[in-house]
């Protein structure tokens, strides 16, 4: 088993990095080569603006690059508390910026000729209980008539005709979802921004940044220091730099993933007959779904703990017993890979995106980030240039999270909760 991410080992490399010292002019810098600053960098970039991309280690290397591949419309939260919180019809107009997302994914696949197995898949939230499925059935009432007609509701009886599996009492289908291999777009953004005239400085993680006037900021990494007219960060849950304002805001919390060996066609055929993405309803859930090269993806939120090679270890084993009761028939399957990383989660688990002292920023997508974070990206370029009227998330108030300083001491007891949650609910 292969202590890695299976998306960034089978992906070509990213040969178009800038090789000279981070310096010089710029319109706009960019901190972080994940998806939104990937993508903002690509639609600055084609627009003339002279863009430099500063990635404190390699394109795609943090949560872009070892999620589940899962491109889900939908929200991280409940239609039904959203719509409670907003009013239907607000609800409904964020709902949709989350459609866009998908689409803005597929279009930049296209557009840019981005080779990384984009499909529309659809994705089916399974009933991990009896009663998950009521909820789930007020939830397609709730969102069916106005925000999202495309989804439908799948029986208990009719499960296995979506997954080869006991585990599940029904489910909800979101068709416009789909997948695609994260590795290979992230690195197929930054050699469309690159080849752009975007200029990706990757190990230059930014050490300090001093405001000049207005929008304007030195900003200096091992590399060198340069100076740019405007700056968006777009470093999600990062732990360097002089990020402390958004870490307040921001809880890093661990996700996990394994990867069993390619299986056969007819296993598959079984296991996951419509290939669709999949969760489940559980608090403490998990996620699966096949990979462009025939094998399960399994992941979740196996442990409350930070990613590093022993905590991934540990993950993987509690990951592999989860698989295990879910599918069985793969007690036998040879888990080649086994990765962790960090979700950049909010306390209301939506994002966040605007200015603040001078700074542009967009992130906080809470496990829903693959599609939003890519939009957004483009979004972001837009309000640069002066249309805040683009941002879904403009004026938002985010508040600090109480007795939130560093790392996040209080994960062990959320995670606490919410497994007692999933045993009485």
């Amino acid at each position: 088993m292969k202590l890695a991410s299976y998306w960034l080992e089978t992906a070509p490399p990213f040969t178009a990095g800038s090789p000279g010292p981070s310096e010089g002019r710029y319109d706009v810098a960019v901190v972080g080569a994940g998806f939104t600053g990937l993508s903002a960098a690509l639609a600055l970039a084609k627009r003339g603006a002279r863009v430099a991309v500063l990635e404190a280690e390699g394109v795609g290397s943090a949560a872009s690059g070892r999620n589940g591949g899962q491109c889900n419309n939908g929200f991280a939260s409940d239609y039904r508390a959203i719509a409670t919180r907003f009013g239907e019809e607000r609800a409904a107009a964020l709902y949709h910026a989350y459609d866009a997302a998908v689409d803005s994914v597929e279009r930049l696949v296209r557009e840019e000729g981005i080779d990384c197995d984009f499909r529309r898949t659809g994705k089916i939230k399974l009933a991990a209980k009896p009663e998950h499925f009521d909820k789930l059935q007020r939830t397609y009432e709730a969102l069916s008539p106005r925000a999202d007609p495309d989804t439908h509701l799948v029986p208990a009886s009719a499960i296995r005709g979506e997954v080869g599996s006991d585990a599940f009492y029904g489910g909800l289908v979101y068709a416009k979802s789909g997948g695609m291999h994260v590795g290979k777009f992230a690195r197929g953004l930054a050699r469309a921004a690159a080849g752009h005239g975007a200029a990706v400085f990757e190990n230059a993680p930014v050490t300090r940044l001093h405001r000049l006037s207005g929008t304007a900021h030195e900003v200096t990494t091992p590399r060198g220091t340069l100076t740019a007219n405007q700056v968006l960060m777009a470093t999600g849950a990062s732990t360097v730099g002089p990020l402390g304002w958004f870490r307040r805001r921001i809880v890093p919390v661990g996700s996990f993933v394994i990867v069993t060996e390619p299986l056969p066609r007819d296993v598959l055929d079984r296991l996951m007959p419509t290939r669709r993405m999949a969760t489940n309803t559980k608090n403490v859930g998990t996620y699966f779904r096949v990979t462009p090269d025939d094998r399960l993806l399994f992941g979740g939120r196996a442990r409350f703990a930070v990613s590093n090679p022993l905590s991934d270890e540990k993950s993987g084993r509690v990951l592999r017993r989860a698989l295990d009761q879910v599918f069985p028939e793969l007690a036998r399957a040879r888990i080649d890979y086994c990765w962790g990383g960090v979700v950049d989660m909010t306390a209301d688990r939506l994002p966040r995106a605007g200015v603040r002292d001078g700074l542009y920023y967009s992130m906080g997508y809470s496990g829903h980030g693959t599609q939003m974070a890519t939009h957004m990206g483009q979004v972001m370029a837009e309000v640069l240039e002066g249309r805040a009227e683009r941002n879904p998330f403009a004026g938002w108030d985010w508040k600090a999270i109480p007795g939130h300083f560093g790392p996040p001491w209080f994960l062990p007891f959320v995670g606490a909760y919410y497994r007692l949650q999933d045993v009485l609910h």
